[in-house]
């Protein structure tokens, strides 16, 4: 794993999220965009070497409403870029963690993305980055 690349905050309304967000950071989100098949609305923020990625459920049976609904809104996750996704994924169940999706999907801001489960992390769900080409 590189760095972080991103930590993401659910929030039950993306909108008013942003103005708090930029009031916070002294600038506005750089992107919004929607991931249907995880029935998601992303917003991000450029802060440093790092992002901040804001989710809004856009379907209630998705993993974000779930969440708020069970944890209220907060972080989420932590995101790591790594050089070769498939090779983490395999590299991390072979040490034992469990792998939420064996096989990339596609993310938000043009990534390759992969999970890991929060019960193998200390309670953390862990998402793996690899940037498409």
């Amino acid at each position: 794993m590189e760095k972080i690349e991103h930590i993401g905050i659910a929030v039950k309304d993306l909108e008013k999220s942003n103005a708090l967000f930029a009031a916070l950071f002294g600038k506005p989100h750089y992107k919004i965009e929607e991931v249907e098949s995880e029935g998601v609305k992303t917003s991000f923020f450029d802060i440093g070497p790092n992002k901040i990625e804001l989710l809004e459920a856009t379907k209630p049976e998705s993993a974000i409403a779930k969440f708020i609904d069970k944890k209220g809104e907060g972080i989420h996750h932590i995101a790591f870029a790594v050089n070769d996704i498939n090779t983490e994924i395999t590299r991390l169940k072979n040490e034992g963690f469990i792998v939420l999706n064996e096989t990339p999907k596609l993310g938000a801001d043009n990534k390759l993305v992969a999970f890991l489960h929060p019960k193998s992390t200390n309670g953390v769900l862990i998402e793996l980055c690899q940037e498409r080409e």
